[in-house]
């Protein structure tokens, strides 16, 4: 039975989660282009309480192959219900005039895991990134992606397209992989994350931790520290939050200390960049790894290994 004082802990939010309501005035052009062109974000499929400042700033998380994913994570407020549809050929066109239209410098493509399709969505990937920079070629390009189930040469096809970061994202610690991502794998993400550095050693690499399901502290440390290994250049972490009473409950608020905690740690082990705090998500002030890529500059090179065609 659960008591009034864990109801009250779990429903209550605490002030620093509080945000104010996005002010339609603020987001409607962003809005406009994005209904004018059918594009889905993953600020609005996923509830993220970043949309109205990153909406009043320009800018977006591109959701592709979507809106319905084939995974049913537990903590996703993406719809899995809905049948897959086929990849529409029209969608990379779309969104880099959508780009071109909100003048953007740093656009985030993301999309819902596509186990259904034999390359997991890595072609869609790809041309989405060279319509982009057919319009925009300033702008500078990070993939989210899935895990692709392992299939590397599809992480290959992605890579070729020379995105300016690959994230992926590790999402919780080890112990609550068969609650939180019944359908991921912890050493599946890291090993997407080492192949990237090893075919693609100028792309940064960035991955995200959500926190507040029960996790300890030296559970979140270790997992800095399995991303570290892998040569991770960029970490987010951030606070949990229920989408609604059908997805996996908070289990801690975690503080504003804590986060800033993680985030000395994290810089002390060597990480470029660490953003940690409750409302920090995967693509939250995204566009700052323009000033990284100032500071510590990479070189393109030849991949050693590329699928010579898109299929």
């Amino acid at each position: 039975m659960v008591s009034q004082q864990q109801v009250k802990r779990v429903v209550v939010k605490p002030e620093w989660l509080r945000v104010k309501a996005p002010q339609r005035e603020r987001i409607g052009s962003v809005t406009e282009i994005l209904r004018d062109l059918d594009l889905n974000t993953v600020c609005e499929e996923a509830s993220c309480p970043n949309i109205g400042e990153c909406f009043h700033a320009g800018t977006a998380t591109f959701l592709i192959m979507g809106p319905a994913c084939t995974r049913a994570c537990p903590y996703c407020d993406i719809d899995f219900e809905k049948k897959p549809q086929a990849l529409d050929p029209t969608e990379p066109i779309r969104l880099g005039e959508a780009v071109g239209r909100l003048k953007l410098n740093h656009v985030v493509i993301t999309s819902v895991n596509r186990d259904d399709l034999p390359d997991g969505g890595a072609s869609q990937f790809q041309r989405c990134i060279a319509e982009v920079r057919k319009i925009s070629p300033q702008t500078t390009i990070e993939v989210l992606i899935p895990d692709l189930c392992g299939n590397w040469d599809a992480l290959q096809a992605i890579l070729a397209a020379e995105p300016e970061v690959l994230n992926h994202n590790t999402e919780t610690i080890p112990r609550l992989y068969r609650r939180t991502r019944p359908q991921g794998d912890y050493g599946r993400s890291l090993e997407l994350l080492r192949r990237t550095r090893e075919l693609a050693p100028w792309t940064y690499t960035k991955s995200g931790i959500m926190v507040g399901l029960g996790e300890t502290d030296e559970e979140v440390r270790a997992t800095m520290r399995d991303l570290r290994s892998v040569d991770c250049d960029i970490l987010t972490i951030g606070q949990y939050l229920q989408p609604s009473q059908k997805h996996l409950g908070v289990e801690e608020f975690i503080t504003p200390a804590q986060f800033d905690a993680w985030r000395e740690y994290g810089e002390d082990l060597g990480f470029l960049q660490v953003v940690s705090s409750p409302l920090t998500r995967s693509s939250y002030h995204a566009e700052e790894v323009r000033r990284l890529m100032q500071e510590y500059p990479r070189a393109k090179g030849v991949m050693r290994s590329v699928m010579s065609t898109v299929q």
